[in-house]
């Protein structure tokens, strides 16, 4: 007489299936489509909050997908050891997968708010968090398809080339529509944080009923039973961190830029958080940088226009960028100033810098004025549409600093070269720049290459702003010049130099 030994965790009983196979087998390219198109939504969600809070999108690009594509490797070796015990393998990998994935936005933004400004060895902590869950994602995205190839074969055994190719038609299909679903739906709608706890609570309901509701009988009780556990508490999770989520992201913000947050929006182009109020002068934040200080009143603006506007004739001037009205309140305090138009990608700081008493009080009501034209769109799309007819004495080149892809393009000798056309003959061209020696030597050489001249100071704080036109510009007066030197390299639309 033979005794059988214990029945194996979610071991590979060959029970019937509660459906036919054919239905059977759709189920499981059904959770291959969702899986997949969440797994695509959570690396998507890393790089835009990790090049959003620490600039440089191709640096954290190249991070999360590298290190999630070589983790995904390391998943797949890791399933083989499950494969004997499939169906509940890859319930408690989707489960697992579902709270990482969807609180991984909280935990990076926590993160960053309440320990970005520690310094020392943690100087670099919020970057090595985003390491961790890139790998952590990874390496259950990466379990997922030899388990999913296990079960499939399960339900009807065919040739491993066709199963394979099932598999990856509707994993790449998945990716595709998570791909799409997250710039064009989820976060206009609900944003980083919200839209990540969303697609964690389909992943673990996306796994659970597959596995719970097709592979039932191929579990044990007690493996139904902590399958069952572990999703009913990673949902309890992910629907707790949804109802906290607002207080979680006035606290982050309040963390970040003080208690005295006013206006918080996500507009499609960028975040923008004003704060002040009552006695305590306005600050704007544009995708959490730091653009208009209340506190400075307008020197760091007159150490930005003052040489481009009391060099040589100003009765036209271009302000690119400058949606807050700061440099249009500037520009028209200087005599004989007779047109102002100003360019910005954001119609949201725009309506904000024309409605905020705080803000609209701060750049005068510039705005509002007769003088003032303003235009909403594409910066640099507008260049290149923009009449010659009548070309501009002073352009301000008003612009997020050099610090991510999409800013990089208006820093380059393209860029340059479509400001050169619209500009008189003696006409300015002045560009902030940021700090550090390297940008500023960077923005100068790029300036030159574009057949402008240029010479390149120093405001308070060590911001770099680079003055150029068709005639080299006299020294600023009252500023600190500094010497470029040669060995900086040009920064062209197709070879970014900034960040080198």
């Amino acid at each position: 007489m033979t005794t059988r030994g214990p029945r194996p965790l979610g071991g590979p009983v060959r029970s019937p299936l509660p459906v036919k196979p054919g239905t059977g087998r759709f189920l499981v390219l059904a959770g291959v489509f969702v899986c997949a198109a969440c797994g695509l939504v959570y690396e998507l969600e890393l790089v835009a909050l990790a090049s959003y809070l620490m600039g440089d999108s191709v640096t954290q690009a190249s991070v999360v997908l590298s290190v999630m594509v070589f983790a995904m490797g390391l998943g797949s070796l890791a399933a083989k050891r499950l494969r004997l015990r499939a169906a509940v393998g890859f319930g408690m990998i989707e489960a697992l997968l579902a709270l990482v994935g969807g609180c991984s936005a909280m935990a990076l933004y926590a993160v960053f708010a309440w320990t970005g400004d520690w310094g020392g060895a943690w100087v670099d902590g919020p970057r090595w968090l985003l390491v961790g869950f890139s790998l952590a994602i990874g390496v259950l995205i990466g379990a997922e398809v030899p388990l999913l190839m296990v079960l499939i074969q399960r339900i009807r055994r065919q040739d491993a080339g066709g199963a394979v190719a099932d598999l990856f038609a509707a994993d790449y299909v998945g990716a595709l529509v998570g791909g799409l679903a997250f710039p064009f739906l989820l976060l206009p709608l609900l944003g980083q944080l919200t839209g990540a706890l969303l697609t964690g609570a389909v992943n673990a309901v996306a796994g659970a009923v597959l596995v719970l509701g097709l592979f039932r009988r191929d579990l044990s009780r007690r493996a139904r039973w902590l399958l069952i556990v572990a999703n009913v508490t990673v949902l309890g999770v992910l629907a707790t961190s949804w109802v906290l989520v607002d207080d979680f992201e006035r606290a982050a913000r309040h963390a970040l830029f003080g208690a005295d947050v006013r206006v918080a929006v996500q507009t499609g182009v960028q975040e923008v958080v004003l704060t002040g109020g009552g006695r305590r002068p306005p600050s704007l934040y544009l995708d959490g940088r730091l653009r208009a200080d209340g506190r400075e009143r307008g020197r760091p603006y007159r150490q930005f226009l003052g040489p481009a506007l009391h060099g040589g004739p100003r009765a036209r001037v271009l302000i690119l960028g400058g949606g807050d009205g700061l440099a249009a309140r500037e520009a028209l305090r200087a005599r004989g100033v007779r047109r102002v138009d100003v360019v910005d990608p954001d119609p949201a700081v725009v309506h904000l810098a024309r409605t905020d008493p705080g803000l609209s009080e701060l750049n005068g009501r510039a705005l509002g004025d007769p003088r003032v034209r303003v235009v909403t769109g594409d910066v640099f799309a507008w260049l290149r549409s923009a009449p010659r007819a009548l070309p501009y004495d002073v352009v301000v080149c008003d612009l997020p600093d050099p610090d991510s892809t999409a800013s990089t393009k208006l820093y380059s000798q393209e860029f340059y070269g479509l400001v050169g056309r619209v500009l008189t003959d003696r006409g300015r061209v002045v560009a902030r720049v940021g700090r550090g020696a390297a940008p500023l030597g960077t923005a100068a050489a790029t300036v030159r290459s574009a057949g402008l001249r240029a010479v390149a100071y120093r405001g308070d704080g060590g911001v770099g702003f680079v003055l150029a036109g068709w005639v080299r510009p006299g020294p600023p007066a009252g500023e600190r010049l500094v010497r470029t030197g040669h060995g900086s390299v040009p920064s062209t639309l197709v070879h970014p130099r900034f960040g080198d």
